[in-house]
């Protein structure tokens, strides 16, 4: 009675994997079966309620079971893998006698196009391109340019110190100071760069930045020149009048200091994230030149003066293109990339 349940179990069991229409199902008859708690596996623990003598039969029977049913899942199994691979071939066939895509050409960062089409008015205007170390000594980043070690703005700046009084730059001017070093008045120059501050990542502000300063240094050098630079190169660079306006401020390194401040495009002056819900967004920091920032690099004020002047190309950048948020131009989320 035993082995015609085990023939049944078999003859059953066949039909089942013949009868599977996918994979899964045939897996499940396998597992229901041959697994190791299935019905043929413990059918063999029922060996030791036999008598001896027929131990020898039952167990021809159950392994010739197991080995007819393995047979038949194995077929069946390797119908499904040709199948499967046959439907891949189909579905993922190339034509290997078309011309290849081309390759995926890459274009400019927006700050990158904002920094080249201003290298190129001011070269234009007969300044230099300069540039100088991202990782700078305390001196030129701060005491030459009328920055002691006891001056308040050295707080404002949120400074990364490093190692043996080095610190990442807070700003591009101590490219200026060393423009004056080495090449002395008079001087035309300008030094777009990469700067670090310390601060708190939010919509309008980011720890690293670009930036782009400007000097020059003549005879008999006063605001209104300072004024037509930078009226000209905020009208190459938004191509349009755009609405601003100068107050006072202070700096160390200009006397006197002023803050030119653009009407946000963004929001068209009626306030939002960008601007701080203020209408403004401040541009363009510029003054005179300190007389003590002139003689830190040995020229003479008496006989020389100029204007400096220093602009965020991060939030120009923003200005430029509308972008809301600060953190897309760094994020690297190349969807954002694409549109410009």
């Amino acid at each position: 009675m035993l082995a015609d349940s085990i023939r049944e179990l078999e003859s059953g069991s066949l039909a089942r994997i013949r009868a599977a229409r996918t994979l899964e199902e045939l897996e499940a008859v396998r597992v229901e079966v041959l697994g190791r708690k299935g019905t043929l596996t413990l059918a063999q623990k029922e060996i030791g309620k036999l008598a001896p003598a027929d131990r020898p039969a039952f167990g021809q029977i159950l392994n010739g079971a197991k080995r007819d049913l393995e047979a038949e899942f194995d077929r069946r199994k390797s119908e499904f893998d040709q199948a499967a691979t046959g439907a891949r071939l189909k579905g993922e066939w190339l034509d290997l006698t078309l011309p290849a895509p081309p390759p995926r050409r890459g274009h400019l960062h927006p700050i990158t196009r904002i920094q080249r089409e201003l290298e190129e008015l001011f070269r234009s205007l007969g300044f230099a391109v300069l540039d100088g170390p991202e990782v700078e000594d305390e001196y030129h980043n701060f005491d030459a340019l009328n920055i002691p070690a006891e001056h308040p703005a050295r707080d404002m700046q949120d400074t990364f110190w490093l190692e043996g009084g080095h610190l990442l730059r807070t700003h591009t001017s101590p490219v200026q100071v060393r423009g004056m070093e080495r090449l002395g008045p008079p001087l035309r120059m300008i030094a777009p760069g990469r700067v670090f501050r310390n601060e708190s990542v939010d919509a309008s502000h980011e720890h690293t930045f670009y930036q782009l300063e400007g000097m020059m240094i003549d005879r008999d050098v006063s605001v209104a020149h300072l004024l037509y630079f930078m009226k000209t190169l905020l009208t190459a660079i938004f191509h349009r009048e755009v609405t601003v306006r100068l107050r006072p401020g202070y700096f160390p390194f200009v006397e006197p200091g002023f803050e030119l401040d653009i009407q946000c495009l963004i929001c068209g002056g009626t306030g939002c994230a960008v601007c701080k819900q203020s209408g403004w967004v401040e541009l363009l920091p510029c003054g005179l030149v300190n007389p003590n920032v002139l003689r830190m690099s040995a020229i003479d004020p008496e006989e020389w003066n100029g204007f400096a002047f220093g602009l965020g190309l991060t939030r120009l950048a923003m200005m430029r293109y509308g972008i809301d948020d600060i953190r897309h131009l760094q994020g690297g989320d190349l969807r954002f990339l694409e549109q410009f």
